[in-house]
């Protein structure tokens, strides 16, 4: 998969994605600064699937109505690398193949694929998961 990784995500996402053999544009060691809009135009023009932290990109999508081809919100207490690492590597083992032109927040104990209202083949989706 072809996965952006925002800048206050880290490096060290990136790096693990990698290393799992997926294609990754990391914002922290390619493009530093660049505006949340920049990267969302890039993450659709290229078919990049965004990784994010940042709450903003919830309102380019939702009342911008921003494009997007995939955006993965961590909301996690835990903002350490190991535990980002931990919900994605969660999120790809069971969602992997639902995750293009979805709009999906994870947290510590929940994957929810939100609707997205100009997308009606997005339907809501909520799968709780156990904490391990």
């Amino acid at each position: 998969m072809r996965f952006l990784v925002d800048e206050c995500t880290g490096p060290a996402v990136g790096r693990w994605l990698r290393a799992e053999s997926h294609e990754v544009f990391s914002v922290f060691d390619e493009a530093p600064g660049i505006a949340d809009d920049d990267i969302l135009r890039k993450a659709h023009s290229e078919h990049w699937i965004l990784i994010t932290n940042d709450k903003d990109f919830g309102e380019k999508i939702y009342r911008e109505r921003q494009l997007h081809c995939g955006v993965v919100f961590l909301r996690l207490q835990d903002e350490r690398a190991t535990a980002k690492i931990h919900a994605i590597k969660t999120l790809l083992a069971g969602y992997e193949d639902q995750l293009a032109n979805a709009f999906v927040v994870v947290t510590e104990k929940q994957i929810r694929f939100a609707k997205i209202r100009n997308r009606a083949a997005m339907d809501p989706r909520t799968r709780n998961i156990s904490s391990s």
